[in-house]
């Protein structure tokens, strides 16, 4: 499997043209929020604002490439020579809200806030949606000058925050743990969760692997009010990011709308992923790729989902249940393979993980062989055209102790993609 990753890595090395970070960027970042609006039919991206930061926090090799495609991507190209600098894929609330039916009947908006290294010259940024059948589109393309006295540089209040995990490398993997709902008489409560989340994703097995390539740091935002908006209980409440459940009238369905808010909360902070520690006790959790994750922490399944969520966020790995009542449509587009490393179409199963299963391994694999066969192609939910690794993974159910080899591999792809110096 080493030697597996390894290939991935040399393959993106020799693609990937050499870049000095230094040579376009400066140790800053640049936060552009955005609003992405429209319907089923008609998609348009607006810029609202642009922020600097005084450090650049996320990755500083393999900065042109990425090991997934996700839903959308921000390309951020020198204008002096039309060259690919940067890249970072995303997902957002409002791809979701496109694949219902509400999206066929009226317009809505949603804020997204994106994080890229500072430039040093004028650059052009593109972001792009990817359709179904993986088609980019460049919905939005802006002209950036780095010396724009628009934009805002953020102020040196900051939230209180303590590390809670401390890193050995260079250029750690920064996570922000984020209070949601917790008074300030509370954080004493939240900091408690705070280290049983390092602890919990820790005992997976990638993760301890690389424990020493994080640095994360746990951020102490007070609540006005104590706990979670949950609309369908008439609960609305003033919180630190004002997340809710019910998203998308799905009960469980944990998320908050305002990114803008979010990122404010942590100007000055060292950070480049989210997790959003909801003081709740009522289940339910979400997690967007390069947004955040957001979990609750009374109830019993805290360990296991915050876990699973961050799962989503940081590595893009597609949830392994499918409920038929689902608000969101599971079956697959039948002519294209899933982006997402975990789900396969079968369409082109070798691109995934074709190659771990046994010679004997029957493809699509019945569920009744699950006891006998550790990897296989698993029908997920009958009907939906979609199959995976296993039945007993992290990103499946709670009652298992870690992520399946598929996974597993995933998210140690993504580690090294994040810290792994380009090879010349």
């Amino acid at each position: 499997m080493k030697k597996f990753l390894s290939l991935i890595f040399i393959l993106i090395s020799f693609i990937a043209s050499a870049q000095n970070f230094n040579d376009y960027f400066t140790d800053k970042t640049l936060r552009l929020d955005y609003i992405f609006a429209g319907n089923a039919n008609q998609q348009n991206i607006y810029l609202s604002e642009m922020i600097q930061l005084s450090k650049w926090h996320g990755r500083v090799d393999n900065l042109s490439v990425t090991p997934i495609q996700g839903n959308g991507q921000i390309k951020v190209y020198s204008t002096a020579n039309d060259k690919l600098i940067y890249v970072l894929t995303f997902g957002s609330l409002f791809q979701e809200w496109l694949t219902l039916e509400d999206a066929k009947k009226q317009f809505k908006s949603f804020e997204n806030s994106f994080l890229i290294p500072f430039p040093k010259e004028p650059v052009r940024i593109d972001v792009s949606f990817f359709t179904a059948d993986k088609e980019e589109r460049i919905l939005s393309q802006q002209f950036i000058d780095p010396k724009d006295i628009l934009i805002r540089k953020a102020t040196d209040v900051q939230n209180p925050y303590e590390i809670v995990h401390h890193s050995k490398v260079k250029n750690p993997i920064k996570i922000a743990l984020v209070a949601e709902g917790y008074a300030e008489n509370e954080l004493d409560l939240f900091m408690e969760y705070a280290h049983k989340t390092v602890e919990n994703l820790f005992k997976h097995k990638v993760f301890k692997k690389y424990q020493d390539y994080f640095e994360i740091v746990a951020v102490k935002t007070v609540s006005k009010q104590s706990g979670i908006s949950i609309p369908s209980k008439d609960i609305w409440l003033n919180t630190a990011v004002r997340s809710n459940f019910d998203t998308f009238y799905s009960n469980r369905y944990l998320t908050t709308l305002h990114t803008k808010l979010l990122h404010n909360q942590l100007e000055n902070i060292p950070y480049q992923h989210i997790i959003i520690l909801a003081n709740t006790d009522f289940y339910g959790g979400g997690g967007i790729l390069n947004s955040y994750s957001l979990t609750t922490t009374k109830n019993k399944e805290f360990s296991p989902v915050v876990v699973h969520e961050f799962g989503h966020s940081f590595a893009g790995l597609a949830d392994e249940y499918f409920y038929a009542e689902d608000v969101f449509e599971n079956k697959a587009t039948l002519s294209i393979e899933p982006w997402e490393k975990n789900i396969t179409s079968l369409v082109d199963f070798s691109s995934k993980w074709k190659n771990l299963l046994k010679a004997e391994t029957p493809v699509p694999t019945d569920a009744s062989m699950h006891k006998e066969i550790e990897i296989g192609a698993f029908e997920g939910l009958k009907g939906n055209g979609l199959y995976i690794p296993t039945l007993t993974c992290r990103m499946k159910i709670n009652n298992t102790e870690d992520f399946c080899p598929v996974c597993s591999n995933a998210i140690e792809e993504m580690i090294l993609f994040y810290t792994t110096k380009q090879k010349k």
